[in-house]
């Protein structure tokens, strides 16, 4: 009997036991259906609050970005116009601001004023000479057919009186040009600019031509920009450039002229760009570009857009409030805007930032 109630009571315990299994099975099965239902809910919620934008349709410069060498406008070789002299002075230097006129260096003027007292004592002897032929043609003007001097006479005092004359002249003519050479002894700037060059170095004995200082004219410097020969097609005069310096200085310029011809080794030409500001050294390189006429872009927010795997982006939103990545090709940028090439139309709405963060299909919230 005994036996029979523990055998009862063991299969009420295991019957009691296996329903609280099974209504503990029950109540974990629904929470689990509970929780993959609010994860699911939670994974349609919006990722995150973001500004759209349309595209927009703007008249923007077609660009030609180039690069090339920052060289002189123009320069003056400044050399000795007389040889076989002597400097005595130098006057400037690398780097020295000079005006037009400006004595930068001396040679020795020692022989040439010599030369000038001599050429002073010839004028003043051919004008006694010519004083006194003159007194001679004169009186035989004067007794001329008296019978006093023969034909022949009187014809020699009149040539004599000419040939003074001319003796005179010769004499000034020479002194005159010695005059100059004492000129000549002074080298003196041929224009406003700067000193790129000293060879002038003093004593040393010059030879007429030698140059002596190189001169920047008017410290005009200039932007050679290589182009080729379809691009050179398109460039104007008068069209707007910017430069980028080597230290990252941006200064802007005009397009003086373009090279009629192509380079035969390098199938390229030169487009010459004065600059309207003087920060740029000769011989250094600079990167620019040059505007040759408008063009319409359709264009977004440079926010908009995403750099991934070599690759530019963006995100346009969808009715349901996701978003759908999408490839782009950029072009140009400026004013913190950027051409969008192809990939998107004027139709659609872009999220304007926070794209990065933003993949294919995520629900977003758009900021009013």
């Amino acid at each position: 009997m005994n036996g029979h109630r523990k055998l009862l009571v063991g299969s009420a315990l295991v019957i009691a036991l296996a329903g609280a299994s099974a209504a503990g099975w029950f109540f974990l099965h629904q929470n689990q259906h509970a929780i993959a239902a609010e994860a699911s809910e939670t994974t349609r919620k919006s990722v995150m609050t973001v500004k759209v934008a349309t595209p927009v349709g703007v008249e923007w410069p077609q660009i030609i970005k180039t690069s090339g060498p920052i060289a002189a406008w123009q320069e003056a070789v400044i050399g000795a116009e007389i040889g076989g002299y002597r400097v005595s002075e130098v006057n400037a230097d690398v780097g020295d601001k000079v005006i037009k006129g400006q004595v930068l260096a001396k040679l020795a003027d020692d022989s040439v004023l010599a030369d000038i007292r001599k050429q002073e004592a010839v004028v003043t002897q051919a004008k006694a000479s010519l004083k006194q032929a003159q007194a001679n043609a004169n009186r035989a003007r004067k007794v001329k057919g008296s019978g006093a001097l023969s034909e022949q006479q009187i014809e020699e005092y009149l040539i004599a009186a000419e040939t003074s004359a001319a003796t005179l002249a010769s004499a000034e003519a020479d002194l005159q040009n010695t005059k100059i050479t004492l000129e000549k002894i002074s080298i003196r700037a041929s224009d406003d600019g700067v000193i790129t060059s000293r060879s002038a170095t003093l004593g040393t004995v010059v030879s007429s031509g030698s140059e002596l200082f190189l001169l920047l004219r008017q410290n005009r410097v200039e932007w050679n920009a290589e182009v080729n020969a379809q691009q050179l097609a398109a460039i104007k005069p008068e069209q707007k450039a910017t430069i980028t310096l080597a230290g990252g200085q941006r200064i802007k310029g005009h397009v003086r002229v373009a090279s009629p011809t192509l380079s035969a080794t390098t199938g390229r030409a030169v487009v010459y760009v004065r600059l309207e500001d003087a920060a740029a050294t000769a011989g250094s390189f600079a990167n620019g570009d040059i505007e040759i006429g408008n063009q319409k872009a359709l264009t977004v927010p440079q926010s908009a857009v995403v750099l991934r795997d070599g690759r530019s982006y963006v995100f346009t939103l969808n009715n349901d409030n996701t978003v759908t990545r999408r490839v782009v090709t950029a072009g140009r940028y400026r004013d913190n805007r950027v051409e969008i090439l192809n990939g998107i139309d004027a139709t659609m709405r872009v999220v304007e930032s926070g794209g990065a963060f933003l993949s294919e299909g995520s629900p977003i919230t758009v900021a009013p």
